[in-house]
């Protein structure tokens, strides 16, 4: 049995299809790249695995459990903008998003002197402890993004969902992120999926490469059908070179350096 099963899912909103007839299997461990043209439901698909939303059919399942109605701690999450909180310190934040767990969402006592100290062996994890009492305003744009995997980590999920992580970061910041994530998840071991628009990206940090697309076009009513997987690429070793997709999706092509 696949760890992340998508069995023909649907999505639409106010009727208008966004994703349809999706079915994918993951194993525990593999690392999930999702690449394709802008408005064809990458991120609408990343939201339904972590249960933000919905699909209207079909059922997404994790180690065969029931398909959730809810995010839930086995997903964790790290968008492009850095979701970390400004008005408390690095430490802090790791310390926040260990006390979301609690129903009071607040940390007591011999709890919270706990939940320090696990924090800062996570802020030793992702390279942040030299910074562990400053405010995110004084980081980097990498080091903020650290951050926010930290918090996303300190749940110790299951599933680890990035939505584009990077694209907001200068060349050489990313290629450090990289190899950090690289690194985190050789340790960790868990399941990733991360959508980018940078398909060098995708394939050299993904073992497979999803391309979503339309096969249905009406010229008539363009928006009329949804999107959904035309390839699975097996990017490990080398993998199918990522020339081919943009052979098919000249539109998937990275701008120019120094085009305004």
């Amino acid at each position: 049995m696949s760890f992340v099963s998508v069995r023909d899912v649907w999505q639409a909103y106010d009727g208008r299809s966004i994703l349809e007839r999706v079915n994918v299997e993951v194993e525990e461990g593999e690392f999930i790249s999702i690449v394709g043209a802008s408005g064809c439901g990458k991120s609408t698909f990343l939201r339904m695995l972590l249960a933000e939303e919905v699909p209207v059919r079909g059922a997404i399942s994790i180690d065969g459990g029931a398909p959730a109605v809810e995010p839930g701690r086995e997903r964790g999450v790290v968008f492009q903008r850095y979701s970390v909180f400004p008005h408390m310190t690095v430490r802090e934040n790791i310390i926040a998003a260990e006390g979301f767990a609690k129903p009071s969402g607040w940390l007591f006592g011999s709890a919270r002197k706990a939940a320090r100290n696990r924090a800062d062996a996570m802020l030793v994890r992702i390279g942040l402890n030299h910074v562990a009492d400053q405010y995110p305003a004084s980081l980097s744009g990498g080091m903020q993004q650290r951050l926010a995997i930290g918090q996303a980590l300190t749940a110790k999920p299951r599933v680890l969902l990035l939505d584009e992580p990077f694209g907001a970061l200068d060349p050489g910041t990313r290629l450090q992120m990289h190899d950090f994530l690289t690194e985190l998840r050789a340790e960790t071991g868990m399941t990733v999926f991360m959508v980018t628009h940078d398909l060098a990206e995708g394939f050299k940090l993904g073992d497979r490469v999803l391309v979503f697309d339309k096969v249905r076009w009406d010229p008539m009513d363009p928006g009329l059908h949804g999107a959904t997987i035309t390839y699975d690429f097996d990017a490990r070793d080398g993998g199918v070179p990522f020339q081919h997709i943009l052979d098919r999706y000249p539109s998937l092509a990275p701008e120019p350096v120094g085009k305004a």
